[in-house]
């Protein structure tokens, strides 16, 4: 099949290599030029592990291209994939406007039949408006079916997550579309979840939505455990036992953050609110996790005994393992709350260093610990759980170690006398 793919972002670039893997010649569109150079260079715009070899695999192989224009694209494929970015706006809702742009461009495009796909994140009633919208402007409704066919792609394992998926949702008005669907994704060995446009757009925000609940629920049960003295990691394993629960997020720590949980837990309580529906548990989600860095500063405050300033080393700040991104990150925000505390800021992230105020990135582990009073960490990226903790021990100044991803082997690192501290641990 010949399919264009609109847009170069963290969905679209990994949306168009996997398709162009499953044998589909693939053109990957984006108004960015200087993206799209960068990308045909072999200079992939963020970090996925796998992602730049797949490309340039698919680029030798004559299947995936790039472009910074629709006009060549659209005419030659059947299927058209809007995977553009729908970033959050100031109300918690959406920013819809790149969606916008693409239908209106689409409008004066579409000469023959297209399955026009829509992988962006988008509110209920979105696909509804973009069918509403190209008729409006005079395109057949005999030249295209719209299809929701939501992502669901964890940064760090997209790759795997795109070809061995745990359900495809196809939503849909007429059945004909779904063998076009069928064909596209022939290769993928997953159930098929076949709805209408609103129930397709539901199914990606309750997903995330009852993952971020899942967090805060065991984060606030972490604070209850630090006042009981029950131990967090021994609650997490009895609860994940329970097959109707599962042991999936339920690690206590910071917090989410990242390009999903945070923009869509928003926009479905906005959504939900402009319906006069007030989500009062999706509310509470959304403040456990906004309060969780405070329960983990007020732990250092009080461990620490006194005043700034203090030397704090923080490692870890993209917002989980194996990704660059650090959009809505914990660790960052954790970083703003210790330099606006006062606190002497030190930070090393293997990916990352992002430009904040009052904090000293270094380029090795080690030499971040140097001479420190405390030691956090922020994201658990196996370096920092596999340490060398007598060598951390000799480096720093003080002994306490804030774990906040409960990631590390407590009894290893107290062995090596450093005091350990976590919330909910005991």
């Amino acid at each position: 099949m010949i399919v264009c793919v609109i847009g170069a972002g963290y969905v679209g670039l990994c949306t168009a290599a996997v398709l162009a893997k499953l044998g589909h010649e693939t053109q990957c569109i984006d108004k960015d030029t200087e993206k799209m150079i960068r990308i045909t260079q072999g200079s992939v715009p963020f970090f996925e592990p796998g992602l730049s070899e797949l490309v340039a695999e698919q680029r030798e192989a004559g299947r995936l291209y790039f472009s910074h224009t629709m006009d060549d694209c659209i005419g030659r494929a059947s299927i058209i994939v809007i995977a553009v970015g729908t970033p959050p706006a100031s109300d918690g809702s959406l920013d819809l406007s790149a969606v916008h742009a693409v239908v209106e461009k689409l409008s004066g495009l579409i000469s023959s039949y297209k399955t026009i796909v829509t992988k962006s994140t988008v509110p209920p009633g979105t696909n509804e408006w973009i069918e509403q919208t190209l008729l409006d402007n005079g395109v057949d409704h005999q030249l295209f079916d719209i299809v929701s066919s939501p992502e669901f792609l964890r940064e760090g394992t997209a790759i795997q997550d795109s070809l061995q998926p745990d359900r495809i949702v196809i939503g849909l008005k007429r059945r004909e579309p779904l063998e076009v669907m069928q064909e596209l994704y022939q290769n993928l060995n997953a159930p098929y979840v076949v709805t209408g446009f609103a129930e397709a757009e539901m199914i990606k925000y309750a997903s995330n939505a009852f993952l971020a609940t899942k967090i805060s629920f065991i984060n606030e049960i972490s604070r209850i455990c630090d006042v009981c003295g029950a131990d967090i990691v021994d609650v997490s394993m009895g609860l994940g036992m329970d097959h109707r629960i599962g042991p999936h997020f339920l690690r206590a720590g910071l917090g989410y953050g990242g390009s999903c949980f945070p923009k869509d837990l928003n926009d479905l309580i906005h959504t939900a609110l402009s319906r006069q529906i007030e989500p009062s548990l999706l509310q509470a989600v959304q403040k456990v996790n906004e309060t969780q860095i405070d329960v983990y500063m007020q732990k250092l405050i009080a461990a620490l005994e006194g005043d700034p300033p203090h030397k704090i080393t923080v490692w870890g700040a993209s917002f989980k393992p194996q990704t660059d991104d650090v959009r809505s990150s914990q660790s960052v925000r954790l970083l703003r709350r210790l330099s606006e505390t006062g606190y002497n800021v030190h930070a090393y992230d293997p990916m990352v260093r992002p430009a904040l105020p009052s904090v000293t990135w270094h380029h090795q582990m080690y030499d971040s610990v140097q001479d420190a009073d405390a030691l956090v960490i922020a994201t658990e990226w196996d370096a920092f759980v596999q340490a060398d903790w007598k060598l951390v021990k000799n480096r720093m100044k003080g002994k306490l170690l804030l774990d906040g991803r409960n990631c590390v082997n407590k009894h290893t690192v107290e062995a090596c006398g450093i005091r350990y501290m976590g919330v909910g641990r005991t």
